[in-house]
């Protein structure tokens, strides 16, 4: 619309031609789910992959762009049946909306974590852990609890979830495909005395949708009813499953949160010493691998307020007659030499961030490539609470680019990615 300066409205010194253009404003209807649709679409330029990285159905997704465009007044991608390519006015558009989103989500997130909203949930969800372990008990009631804080998750949708006897070894398998093979082993963290595949589904549900493979969750003997070595030889059960499955080793990659990321790194030691081919690389999950738990001192963040006499009383089930200091047991006292590339990741308020940072600085010492990951949350295992926590979100989503890049290895010409330090 055109809006004319006249005589009585304004000073003789300007210029009585001049006009101004008022532009009109985007329609009330336009919602964020269409500008992060059409963002998504548009850094894809592929509706299947955008579909699965917004956790949408294809037909849903389409709609949505769909709308979007008739909001805006004009096409903003030419589709046709094998490609999908940006208009000028999706261009003009994608890094505005990107802008626009970016400044949204950290404007939410200040005002959440200012105002509490993330920390009360976390404690809510810990609250009736915080309230058995205050009550020192008995190790099922601390399982069953375990197993309710998991189940208050849904797995992310699209993924299937299906029983598989990996070598001897009860597991679940899920996967962006009914048919896919699993290239990541993921093993459950819990101490080594609690958690279960079915509980942790929802982690790695989201791990395979980031990653948009097969993930293979063994459900390992626990202690103490079977202690060391019982789980490390059920993790080794599934990994040589794999590979008889035709699953190339340099596709395969170790995954494990807690004391999981602890036993992650006992499988490599086994695989080592048994001479078989190594996997391509290894996520921890904010591990936990002295097991000695030395020097260790609880934060007073909301997170489960386990004592170190539990945490101890659990490695001691898990170990039995093994001492803690035992290398294949502690990666600390191993010779870490030739390891494949290992990304670690721990939070500021993490009650076993310190074992996370020595075992960076130990891998390190020994010539293996290492990615460390420091995230400002105030709980242990974060990554478990994706769903909801910004951090968590991001964190998988890192690990996720980690293991494309293991999959697609830089070439000299493009130079070896760089990760946070």
């Amino acid at each position: 619309m055109m809006v004319d300066m006249n005589d009585s409205d304004v000073d003789d010194e300007v210029p009585r031609s001049g006009k101004v253009l008022v532009l009109p404003p985007a329609p009330d209807s336009i919602e964020l789910r269409h500008l992060r649709a059409f963002v998504a679409v548009a850094e894809e330029l592929n509706f299947g992959r955008a579909a699965t990285r917004l956790y949408l159905s294809q037909p849903a997704l389409s709609r949505q762009i769909r709308g979007l465009e008739r909001l805006v007044g004009c096409d903003l991608l030419r589709r046709t049946t094998h490609r999908v390519e940006l208009t000028l006015a999706g261009e003009a558009l994608l890094d505005r909306a990107r802008r626009l989103l970016s400044d949204l989500d950290d404007a939410v997130f200040v005002t959440r974590s200012v105002g509490g909203d993330l920390e009360r949930r976390l404690a809510a969800v810990w609250e009736p852990i915080n309230d058995l372990t205050a009550a020192e008990p008995d190790l099922q009631a601390l399982r069953d609890a375990g197993e309710q804080l998991h189940g208050q998750f849904e797995p992310a949708p699209g993924i299937t979830v299906r029983p598989v006897i990996a070598g001897g070894v009860p597991s679940l398998l899920l996967s962006p495909r009914p048919a896919e093979k699993p290239t990541v082993l993921m093993l459950h963290g819990g101490g080594f005395v609690m958690g279960s595949a079915f509980g942790y589904r929802h982690l790695a549900s989201a791990v395979a949708a980031e990653t948009d493979t097969g993930v293979i969750v063994p459900d390992f003997r626990l202690a103490p009813e079977h202690p060391f070595p019982a789980a490390l030889e059920d993790a080794l059960r599934t990994y040589v499953w794999m590979l008889d499955s035709g699953v190339a080793p340099e596709r395969i990659v170790l995954l494990g949160d807690s004391a999981g990321g602890g036993l992650v790194m006992s499988l490599l030691a086994s695989v080592r010493g048994q001479d078989l081919p190594m996997p391509a690389g290894s996520v921890l999950f904010c591990p936990g691998v002295d097991l000695n738990f030395a020097d260790m001192e609880l934060p007073d963040e909301p997170q489960p307020a386990v004592s170190i006499a539990q945490l101890r009383s659990f490695a001691a089930a898990y170990l039995g007659a093994t001492s803690p200091d035992d290398p294949v047991v502690n990666a600390l006292r191993a010779d870490l030499t030739g390891y494949p590339p290992l990304l670690i990741q721990a939070g500021t308020g993490d009650v076993l961030g310190r074992d996370a940072h020595r075992l960076a600085e130990h891998a390190r010492g020994h010539g293996v490539d290492v990615q460390f990951e420091l995230y400002p949350v105030t709980t242990h295992d974060f990554q478990v609470f994706w769903s909801f926590l910004p951090e968590a979100a991001d964190a998988i989503a890192s690990a996720a680019a980690f293991i494309h890049r293991l999959y697609r290895p830089a070439t000299p010409a493009t130079g070896a990615p760089h990760g946070r330090s």
